[in-house]
C-alpha cells in the first residue's frame, strides 16, 4: 500500500510511506531456525538495496508462528509460517520499491532472487502455433 500526506509526518520522514504484509508457510523444522525472522527481515533490505530504491525510516517486524493441531485438527500435522509486516519512506521513483516488493514475494514463495527474468519453458505465447 502507498499512502501520501502533504503534510508529511514527522514519524514518516516524508509525505510518501510504503506499508506492507506477507505470510509464507514454512516447513516446521525452518520454523525453529532462530535466525529466521532476522533473514526475512534482511530479504526485503536486500530487496529494496538490489533495486536501487532509495528509502528511509523503515520499520516493522517478523514473527514466526509455530502450530500444533489437536483433535479434528491433528491430521493436518505441525506447522510454521512467518509473517512480515513492514513500512518505509520511500523517494521517487517509485517503481524500484514494487519491483523489489516482487522479489520479496517471490523469496517468501520460496524462489531465489532474481528468478523473476527467469524464462519458463514450454509456455505458449498468444498467436503462435
Amino acid at each position: 500500500m502507498l499512502l501520501h500526506d502533504p503534510d508529511a509526518p514527522s514519524g514518516w520522514g516524508g509525505a510518501w510511506r510504503v506499508i506492507t504484509f506477507a505470510q509464507a508457510p514454512l516447513e516446521p523444522e525452518i520454523g525453529t531456525d532462530p535466525l529466521l525472522a532476522d533473514v526475512t527481515w534482511s530479504w526485503l533490505v536486500d530487496a529494496l538495496e538490489s533495486r536501487d530504491a532509495v528509502y528511509h525510516a523503515a520499520s516493522g517486524t517478523s514473527t514466526k508462528t509455530l502450530s500444533k493441531g489437536f483433535g479434528a485438527l491433528a491430521v493436518e500435522g505441525d506447522g510454521a509460517q512467518i509473517e512480515l509486516r513492514s513500512s518505509w519512506t520511500p523517494e521517487e521513483p517509485f517503481r524500484p520499491h514494487v519491483e523489489a516488493w516482487a522479489e520479496l514475494v517471490g523469496m517468501l514463495a520460496g524462489l531465489p532472487p532474481g528468478s523473476e527474468n527467469i524464462a519458463v519453458f514450454g509456455a505458449r505465447k498468444a498467436g503462435r502455433d
